[in-house]
Parts: structure tokens; C-alpha cells; sequence
């Protein structure tokens, strides 16, 4: 399983040169499986420059997965350039919920005054597969949703190939259970012996005190669960908006600290555009 990531940053796309090195655009993560199936998770801005490289490719089959529907993680989607080529085929799963919530989500977001090109207007061949709530298949891939502790609710998902796991849980806010979400314990247990976990780590422990119910978590909580859980590998994500590359550094510098006091055993990184793992 080959997993990039095109976005990592929460709530806006910024710019500047205080945000090279971990970057500046919105959830979009790439997996690329064994039988050669590509699975695109959220649209935010990196997706723009993912369609790029898929054109350059000649890749015209995708599948996409979202994990909710806040504007940070779909935005991209209309310049996702793909949409606009007629041998692409675009496979949407019912994610994170069953039903029309795919459909109705995306038919809105490209709707005039939004955006001048309507959903219905796109020459790309899209069609919709079922997927959430139950564990489905991609390929050689087996994914399992799970319910997040956020806003308006969503879902994370585990992704299980040949033996390897990766667990992604962004907009997931381990300090408190939202409506549908689920207890710290059940992320846990979803978690237990992942390869590789990417979990929302917006704020400090300090910032968390004012930002309780917000939807995102503390990167100490993050913490707790990766090593409660025997992640071999953590990184933290949906990076703060106006955390620069140096606050970034200083916080992984914290989590890190508190490892090696504390004798854990899990690598812990932050998240960065452009970033590559293979499991």
C-alpha cells in the first residue's frame, strides 16, 4: 500500500513562507493498492495538484472516499481537472454516509452563485458504489469506516492490505463525544496494532482548554491513543492554520519528549504535503 499525502492542513488553505516545510493545502490523501486501484480520500485543495499528476499520468479511473462534508475537505474538488475529461471514470462511494449524502453534497457545492460550472455540466463518467457504514473492498484493499467524534459527524477508516494497516482519523476530537461519535476507548480499539496511524492534532494541550467541542484533538490525547493503542508509527495532522513551520517543530518536539520520558515506543512525525509511506 503506497499512501501520499497532498494536504495536510485544517480549516483553510494558507500561503507564505512560514508554511513550506509541512505546507499549506487541505486534506487529500492518495493510496495507491496492490492491484493497482487509486483511492483519493477528501478534496480539499491538494487535490488540485494530484489531478495534475494523474493527467501527466494518464490515470482515468479513481476512487474516492470522503470523510465528511466541512469545506476544508471538499473546496478542491471542482479543480480537481480530471472531472473535465471524458475517459476519466470517477467512482464515488457513499461515505461516511449512506444513501444520496455523496450525491447531494457534491451536486451543491458546484451550483450557481458557488461555482459557474454545475455538477451535472461535468463530462467526466461518474458513478456511485455503496460503502458506509459496513466494511467494503477496493481492489486488493478492505476498508472499515468508523463513526468520528465531530461536528456534524463523519467518518475515519482503516485500511487493510496483505497483512498491513493504515488507520486514518482526522476532524476526530478524543476529549469529547460528539452526536454519533464514538468513546476514546473505541478509537483505541480500532487502532490496536496499526502500521501507521494519521490523527487530527490541531492544538497544544493549553489551546484544547479554550477549543473543547470544536472537533479537533489535542496532540497529547493523540498521543495517548497511539501509544495506548501499539501504533507502530503516529502522525499528526489537520495542522492549525496559523501554526508556522517553526510552532509545527515545536509541538512535534513536545510529543517527542514526552516519548522518550515515558519509554514509548511509537515514531511520532507531523504530516506534510507532499509526504510518502509505504506499508
Amino acid at each position: 500500500m503506497y499512501i501520499k499525502c497532498w494536504g495536510s492542513r485544517g480549516s483553510i488553505p494558507v500561503s507564505g513562507s512560514e508554511f513550506q516545510k509541512y505546507g499549506g493545502d487541505t486534506t487529500c490523501l492518495e493510496i495507491r493498492t496492490r492491484s493497482d486501484d487509486l483511492i483519493i480520500v477528501d478534496a480539499g485543495t491538494g487535490i488540485r495538484r494530484l489531478g495534475n499528476q494523474l493527467i501527466r499520468e494518464n490515470r482515468n479511473v479513481y476512487n474516492f472516499i470522503f470523510t465528511h462534508s466541512h469545506w476544508d475537505h471538499l473546496m478542491g474538488f471542482p479543480f480537481f481537472k480530471p472531472l473535465y475529461y471524458e475517459n476519466s471514470q470517477i467512482l464515488m462511494y457513499r461515505c461516511p454516509f449512506p444513501g444520496k449524502y455523496v450525491e447531494t453534497i457534491v451536486t451543491k457545492l458546484m451550483r450557481p452563485p458557488h461555482f459557474p460550472v454545475r455538477y451535472s455540466d461535468l463530462t467526466a463518467n461518474v458513478t456511485y458504489r455503496e460503502g458506509c457504514p459496513d466494511r467494503f473492498e477496493i481492489g486488493s484493499v478492505t476498508i472499515t469506516p468508523i463513526a468520528l467524534s465531530h461536528p456534524n459527524g463523519g467518518c475515519g477508516y482503516k485500511f487493510r492490505e496483505d497483512g498491513k494497516t493504515f488507520v486514518f482519523l482526522t476532524d476526530n476530537e478524543l476529549g469529547f463525544i460528539h452526536p454519533g461519535g464514538c468513546a476514546y476507548k473505541d478509537y483505541a480499539a480500532f487502532c490496536k496494532g496499526a502500521d501507521l496511524l494519521i490523527h487530527d492534532a490541531e492544538f497544544l494541550p493549553e489551546e484544547y482548554e479554550q477549543s473543547i467541542e470544536w472537533g479537533h484533538s489535542s496532540c497529547m490525547d493523540t498521543l495517548d491513543l497511539a501509544i495506548d493503542a501499539g501504533v507502530e508509527r503516529l502522525g499528526l495532522f489537520h495542522l492549525n492554520q496559523d501554526r508556522t513551520d517553526e510552532d509545527m517543530d515545536r509541538m512535534l518536539d513536545r510529543c517527542r519528549n514526552f516519548l522518550s520520558d515515558n519509554g514509548g515506543k511509537t515514531e511520532c512525525f507531523a504530516v506534510g504535503r507532499d509526504m510518502v509511506f509505504e506499508l
